[in-house]
């Protein structure tokens, strides 16, 4: 070994040591991957890696995610070690404990230089895939001088065995990322043992397959890693860097074991190991000479952001990257929500609210250049594109719509890395069922407080002969459950506008719009300047003496006004109130809620299960909705068929009054 290796040997032994000594201290955590890909990574922050510790947020810095999160701190280890500002060794020291930035999976700004928050497996791969598409978008825009970086992966067995690491690497593939570089940690180990137990995929092979450059490389090998990343960068195409690494690398007695992924060593064995890569140096103690080298990797690249700065400065390129990045309503956005609102009240549009959706954005994207649409397959049923909008294709960059193919995770998980990239804003739409299918990112996508937007459209019964396996029962209380999710089931055309307003205020949340497949009628009632949807809840008819109110979303809502109306004739009065978002009505003053719930009988109705409206309606006997599975058939017959209708509604309030 020749002192260059010998050199990079003791600085990949900073991230080995810093990684052992904060599992054992925390008794708790996965050195097996720190230590398999310390190598590597120092390698890349050494000589490849753009970036600035003290500018984490530069946008035309390179990006470098843990997919396998488990793995967190080689992240740490190495955002600590090259001088960030957001993390302390006692950051290190307190390694998975309560209030420490440090957790146990890296989580999105808990400490500058995180890029994205991972752990479950292949969520990261699948944003990153998101974040070289939106470099691809923001080169197209800007030109190289203002955007051109790399995004890096390190990816583990569990990522590519995830069913979405097919379907983003596939799509990754067919648009040519070019700027995207996955490292495959091929340690051959899993948690149950060897990796043979359960997979066999030859991955050169079926990368090659989605159109990726492929390379094999000793991941122990510092000349090998310095090459292929060399090529990487260079190619034409995304690449796959599988390195051939040891779980545990150096353990005497647990390298290559199954034993070293996610439990600490010992003790006994961390002794071992420092005597093994003759690191004789207490726990936590980095060498000064070690640690000023890792410092110093950050300054190679000051000639290039220097010049990115000047050109940054120039008034005109300042100017362009702020006006596409901003995404206020202004008054101009606010007269033509006003003038679409007062055309469809004036007109009583009866149109389906996926419809009404797509007639939203018709206004919305003429407006917000970083608006970038998409669907999984569905485009014409979701209704996400409008006619001005350019699709985003195999080095075509210039567009702003995305067709997904029938990839409903990877859309999900895209979505989340090009809203991670800059604040580009990602709408993406699919069937209300197929949430399941998007679960996973769109939690994180909460958890990360990143406000993606996403169009469920065909939202229950209502999308009729399909059937049972199309028709969402149980998915609106799912995504309800979600902390920090929005979730907003607009009735008419009014509010299907005043949802995709709210969504595009918002900042910091994620929002589904649920719209239905079949017509409704316009129900609001009186025409307004605001946005009477972002409270969540209000009322459309209302009395100064009542018998009962009824809370309904969505197409039930003109069910309950004709119950209402019904109810009317015999000298029962009843309020509807329109109640399209739970979690923004609960942001409401609790005077403003008593008003809303009012203080008689709360009746509720709405085509899903009753999973949540408990909260509202005290009584489960005064809830209309749906208690099994769907059917096949017309819709009409089938909300006949569940009893989902105004006269149901009338006989139930009728009964439970007397």
């Amino acid at each position: 070994m020749n002192n260059e290796s010998i050199n990079l040997k003791k600085l990949a032994n900073c991230i080995r040591f810093l990684s052992i000594d904060a599992v054992q201290k925390a008794n708790s955590g996965h050195p097996g991957m720190p230590m398999g890909m310390a190598d590597i990574v120092t390698v890349l922050f050494k000589d490849h890696l753009v970036f600035d510790p003290k500018d984490p947020n530069w946008i035309n810095r390179d990006r470098f995610i843990v997919s396998n999160g488990h793995g967190s701190m080689l992240l740490y280890a190495s955002l600590f070690l090259s001088g960030y500002r957001g993390i302390k060794l006692n950051d290190i020291k307190n390694f998975r404990q309560l209030g420490s930035p440090t957790a146990g999976h890296p989580e999105y700004k808990a400490i500058e230089g995180i890029e994205t928050t991972t752990g479950p497996l292949s969520q990261g791969l699948s944003n990153a895939v998101g974040i070289a598409l939106a470099e691809r978008l923001l080169n197209k825009k800007f030109g190289d001088k203002l955007i051109d970086h790399k995004t890096y992966v390190f990816a583990g067995d569990g990522c590519l065995m995830e069913g979405l690491s097919h379907e983003a690497c596939s799509f990754a593939g067919h648009i040519n990322l070019s700027n995207l570089i996955v490292f495959f940690d091929d340690n051959s180990i899993s948690i149950d043992g060897p990796t043979n137990l359960s997979v066999s995929d030859n991955h050169i092979k079926r990368f090659n397959a989605y159109g990726w450059n492929t390379f094999k490389i000793n991941g122990h090998n510092f000349k090998e890693i310095s090459n292929a990343i060399i090529k990487a960068k260079l190619s034409k195409k995304p690449c796959l860097i599988c390195c051939k690494t040891k779980i545990g690398y150096g353990s005497p007695n647990k390298e290559s074991s199954a034993s070293s992924h996610g439990s600490p060593l010992g003790e006994e064995e961390v002794s071992l190991t420092r005597k093994k890569l003759n690191w004789n140096f207490p726990p936590f103690t980095i060498p000064k000479n070690l640690i000023e080298q890792w410092r110093s990797f950050s300054r190679r690249n000051k000639k290039n952001k220097d010049r990115w700065n000047r050109k940054f400065k120039e008034k005109n390129n300042n100017k362009k990257i702020n006006d596409y990045f901003n995404n206020k309503i202004s008054n101009e956005i606010n007269k033509k929500i006003h003038e679409f609102k007062f055309f469809h009240f004036r007109k009583k549009t009866n149109c389906a609210t996926r419809k009404a959706s797509e007639m939203s954005l018709e206004i919305f994207t003429n407006y917000f250049n970083n608006l970038i649409g998409g669907s999984a397959d569905l485009t014409g049923s979701n209704n996400t594109k409008p006619k001005n909008l350019k699709t985003i294709s195999k080095n075509k960059f210039d567009g702003n719509y995305i067709y997904y193919g029938v990839r409903e995770h990877a859309m999900a998980g895209i979505m989340n890395g090009i809203s991670l990239h800059s604040k580009i804003r990602p709408y993406g739409g699919t069937f209300l069922v197929f949430t399941d299918y998007c679960r996973p990112s769109i939690r994180l996508a909460a958890l990360m407080n990143l406000p993606v937007i996403y169009v469920m459209t065909h939202d229950s019964i209502g999308l009729g002969e399909d059937g049972p396996t199309h028709q969402p029962v149980e998915h609106l209380a799912s995504l309800r459950s979600i902390p920090n999710l929005n979730v907003i089931r607009p009735c008419d055309t009014i509010e299907t506008i005043e949802a995709w307003q709210n969504a595009l205020e918002n900042t910091k949340t994620p929002t589904v719009i649920v719209l239905s497949r079949q017509n409704m009628p316009l129900v609001r009632n009186n025409l307004s300047n605001k946005n009477l949807l972002e409270r969540g809840a209000y009322t459309i008819v209302d009395y100064k003496k009542y018998h009962a109110t009824i809370l309904a979303s969505g197409s039930e809502v003109h069910i309950a006004l004709d119950s209402s109306k019904k109810l009317k004739k015999i000298g029962v009065n009843v309020r509807v109130v329109s109640f399209p978002s739970w979690e923004l009505f609960n942001k409401q003053t609790a005077a403003y809620q008593r008003k809303i719930l009012g203080n008689a009988e709360i009746f509720g109705i709405e085509a899903g299960i009753i999973n949540g409206w408990e909260k509202y309606i005290k009584k489960e006997e005064n809830f209309i909705g749906m208690k099994s599975f769907g059917l096949s058939g017309p819709y009409k017959d089938l909300y006949k068929h569940f009893g989902i209708t105004s006269d149901k509604m009338s006989l139930l309030i009728k009964k439970i009054l007397k």
